[in-house]
C-alpha cells in the first residue's frame, strides 16, 4: 500500500510539472485604427437596431474588457498609424491627443509609431504625447519605436520614446516587445523630418538580441512595414516569435507563419480586432496557437455594446471638434454629422490603379474650387490616389438612406496640413508646360509601378492614354535594374470648355508643348514631383507663376480664400453641397456613377520592339547579302 501511495506521489509530481511547463495567454491586437473614434459610417449608427456600423473606440473597449474578465493574461498591442484620417485627427493640430488617450484607457500595453504619426510633423507630435502625459504614461501605455533617430536637441527626445519594452504577465511569461517603422511606410512619411529611421534588419537582430539578454520568454515585434516587409524582414531576422503587423491595412483572418515567426494583422479603422489565444512552454520554448474555434479577427460590429466611460470621453472630443469646424467653415457648418449631399450610389474610388469616380469628383471639386476662390481658369486638377482615402459613401439605414456627412467626406480627403498649422493639404496653384503636363503623366505611370497605387493620379480637364508595357526600356541583366522610358503615356489631350469635362472640347497636348497651362494640385504633390527630376532629370518639373517665372518656395504658391489657405477637403465639401437640386436637396450628379475614359490604358508594343527589329532585320539583310556572294 505504502509503495503505491508513493507511486501515485511521483506519477502527480511528475504531470503537475509537465502540467505546469505550458502558460497561456492572450494577445488582442489592432493597427492603423486612423482616429476612428466613433464606428463608421457614423450616419448608419443606431443604439439598438442592427446596423452595418464597425469600429469605435467604444465597442472597442467592451471587448477588451470582456476579453479580460475571462483571462488574467492578455496582452493589448497596436501597430501604429492610430492618427489620421477622419476629422478626430484635426484635434492633434488643437493640442489635444484624443488617440492615445483613449488607448491607454482602454488598457493598450504597449503601440509603435506609424507614418500616419508624422502627418503634422515630428514637432506636433511631441506635442500630442506630452499632452497625453509622456513620458510617464510609459507605465500604462508603452510607445516603442526601436529604429527611430531622434536628433539631438529635439523635443521628441522628451518623451523617451522606447526601443524595447518588456512586460510581466501575472502568470509569469516575460514578454520583450520592440517597434519598427518599415521603408514604405518611411517612404510616405514626408513631414517626419529631421526625425530618420534606421536599417530595419540591423535594428530587429539588436533589438532580438538585446531582450534576449534580459532572459525574456517571448519577442513581439510591433511592426508598422506591411505583410511584404514582414516576410522579408524574418527571412533574415530569427528570434522574433510574434509580429503584430500594420501599414498594408491587410486583413488577416487566418496567422501567416513565415520562418517559426506568426505574422498577423487586423485591417483598419478598427472594424476589427486581432484574437490570439497561445500557449508557452517553457521547456522546449515552443509557441503554439490555440484559437480552435475562435476567430482570428472579431468585427467590432453593433452586437457589442458600447463603454459607457468611453463613449463619454468621446463625446468630450466631438464637442469640441464640432468647434472646431464651426470656425473653419465659417459656421457653415457646425457638426461632423451635418448633412453635406445625397446620393443614390456609392462613388467609389475603386478599382486601384485606375480611373475611378471618386478621383473624377475630387479632381473636379479641385478644378471648380479653386476657379471659383481665384477667379481664374484652371486647366488641369490632379490628385493622388494615396490623398483618396476610401469611396464616398450614402447612408443605407432607413433613417440615413442617401444621406453624406462632413465627417463622410473629411474622412477621405482630410489629410495633412499646411504652414498655417490649419488641418488639411492646401491647394496649390502652379503653371507647367505642356510638355511638363505630359511628363507629370509619365511621373504617375513610372511611380506606379514601383511603389504602387499611391501615386496613381487623377485628373480633371485632361485624358490620356497609356500603356504600362512600355514604362521600360530594358532591364540591366544581373542587377534587375529597369530602365525607365519616358514614353508609355501614347496620347494626351486636354479639356478646353468650362464644367465637366466632355470628349468634344478636348485638343491634342503635344510633345515639346511650351504653352503655359494653369494647374492646381495639394501641397503635398506639388512638393513631392519636382524630386523626380533629381533621380531623371529627363522628368524634371520645374514650378512656375503665370508669368513663367521659377518659383522656389512652394508656400508662394498656396491658394487662399477668405484669408486662410484653401484646402482640398473644403473644395471637396462645397463641390458636393452644391450638386444638383432636386426636391431641396442637393443630389451627387449621375455622372459620378461610373469613370469617363480619361484615363485609359491600352496593350501597346514595348518601345525599343521596332528599333530591335529594324536592327534583326538589317543585319538579316546583311548576312544574305554576304552568304548570296
Amino acid at each position: 500500500m505504502k509503495r503505491i501511495f508513493v507511486l501515485f506521489l511521483i506519477l502527480s509530481i511528475t504531470l503537475f510539472s509537465f502540467g505546469n511547463t505550458i502558460k497561456y495567454f492572450t494577445v488582442l491586437h489592432t493597427n492603423d485604427e486612423h482616429s476612428s473614434l466613433v464606428p463608421t459610417p457614423p450616419l448608419d449608427n443606431h443604439s439598438t437596431l442592427e446596423n452595418p456600423t464597425l469600429g469605435g473606440f467604444s465597442r472597442l473597449s467592451s471587448l477588451v474588457n470582456s476579453v479580460r474578465k475571462t483571462n488574467e493574461n492578455v496582452l493589448l498591442l497596436s501597430g501604429g498609424d492610430y492618427i489620421g484620417g477622419p476629422a478626430f485627427a484635426w484635434l492633434t493640430l488643437y493640442g489635444y491627443s484624443s488617440e492615445i488617450s483613449l488607448m491607454q484607457k482602454i488598457g493598450y500595453d504597449a503601440v509603435t509609431i506609424g507614418n500616419h504619426e508624422y502627418d503634422y510633423g515630428p514637432d506636433i507630435l511631441a506635442k500630442y504625447y506630452k499632452t497625453a502625459g509622456y513620458p510617464h504614461a510609459h507605465n500604462k501605455t508603452a510607445v516603442i519605436a526601436s529604429n527611430t533617430v531622434i536628433p539631438e536637441g529635439h523635443p521628441l527626445n522628451d518623451v523617451e520614446i522606447k526601443n524595447t519594452h518588456i512586460k510581466v504577465l501575472d502568470n509569469g511569461l516575460k514578454i520583450g516587445i520592440f517597434g519598427l517603422m518599415g521603408k514604405d511606410a518611411e517612404r510616405v512619411a514626408p513631414y517626419a523630418e529631421p526625425i530618420t529611421f534606421a536599417n530595419r534588419v540591423e535594428t530587429a537582430k539588436k533589438s532580438v538580441e538585446a531582450l534576449r539578454k534580459e532572459n525574456v520568454d517571448i519577442i513581439i515585434l510591433l511592426g508598422h512595414t506591411g505583410y511584404a516587409e514582414d516576410e522579408e524582414l524574418v527571412k533574415e531576422v530569427d528570434g522574433i516569435d510574434l509580429i503584430i503587423s500594420g501599414h498594408s491595412h491587410t486583413k488577416r483572418f487566418e496567422p501567416l507563419i513565415v520562418n517559426d515567426t506568426i505574422i498577423v494583422q487586423a485591417g483598419s479603422y478598427l472594424q476589427y480586432v486581432g484574437y490570439l489565444d497561445l500557449a508557452y512552454d517553457t521547456e522546449t520554448k515552443k509557441l503554439s496557437i490555440m484559437n480552435g474555434e475562435k476567430p482570428f479577427l472579431i468585427p467590432l460590429d453593433y452586437t457589442i455594446a458600447p463603454d459607457p466611460v468611453i463613449e463619454k470621453e468621446i463625446a468630450y472630443y466631438t464637442e469640441r471638434l464640432n468647434g472646431i469646424v464651426s470656425d473653419l467653415t465659417m459656421n457653415r457648418f457646425n457638426s461632423i454629422y451635418d448633412i453635406v449631399a445625397y446620393s443614390d450610389f456609392e462613388v467609389t474610388n475603386q478599382p486601384r490603379l485606375q480611373e475611378s469616380p471618386f478621383g473624377n469628383f475630387v479632381a473636379d471639386a479641385m478644378r471648380f474650387g479653386v476657379e471659383n476662390a481665384t477667379g481664374k481658369k484652371v486647366d488641369l486638377a490632379v490628385q493622388a490616389n494615396g490623398v483618396i482615402r476610401g469611396a464616398m459613401t450614402p447612408g443605407q439605414m432607413d433613417f440615413s438612406k442617401g444621406k453624406i456627412s462632413f465627417y463622410d467626406i473629411v474622412e477621405l480627403v482630410g489629410l495633412g496640413f499646411g504652414p498655417e498649422y490649419s488641418p488639411g493639404y492646401p491647394l496649390i496653384s502652379v503653371y507647367l508646360t505642356g510638355e511638363e503636363i505630359r511628363k507629370v503623366m509619365e511621373i504617375s505611370i513610372l511611380l506606379c509601378e514601383f511603389y504602387g497605387n499611391t501615386y496613381f493620379l487623377q485628373y480633371s480637364g485632361a485624358s490620356l492614354e497609356y500603356s504600362a508595357d512600355r514604362t521600360f526600356l530594358f532591364k540591366i541583366p544581373f542587377t534587375n535594374t529597369r530602365v525607365p522610358s519616358t514614353k508609355s503615356v501614347t496620347d494626351a489631350k486636354l479639356f478646353t470648355g468650362t464644367g465637366i469635362q466632355n470628349d468634344e472640347d478636348m485638343i491634342n497636348l503635344k510633345k515639346n508643348d511650351q504653352k503655359l497651362y494653369h494647374v492646381v494640385t495639394d501641397y503635398y504633390l506639388a512638393a513631392f514631383l519636382p524630386f523626380v527630376g533629381e533621380v531623371l532629370p529627363s522628368l524634371g518639373l520645374v514650378l512656375k507663376n503665370e508669368h513663367g517665372e521659377e518659383v522656389e518656395d512652394i508656400e508662394d504658391l498656396i491658394i487662399y480664400n477668405n484669408n486662410m489657405e484653401y484646402k482640398v477637403w473644403q473644395a471637396v465639401l462645397e463641390y458636393a453641397a452644391d450638386q444638383q437640386e432636386i426636391d431641396g436637396k442637393n443630389y451627387i450628379l449621375d455622372y459620378y456613377n461610373t469613370t469617363a475614359d480619361r484615363i485609359v490604358q491600352k496593350k501597346a508594343l514595348p518601345v525599343l520592339f521596332w528599333p530591335v527589329v529594324g536592327i534583326g532585320a538589317a543585319a538579316a539583310a546583311g548576312l544574305f547579302f554576304l552568304l548570296s556572294k
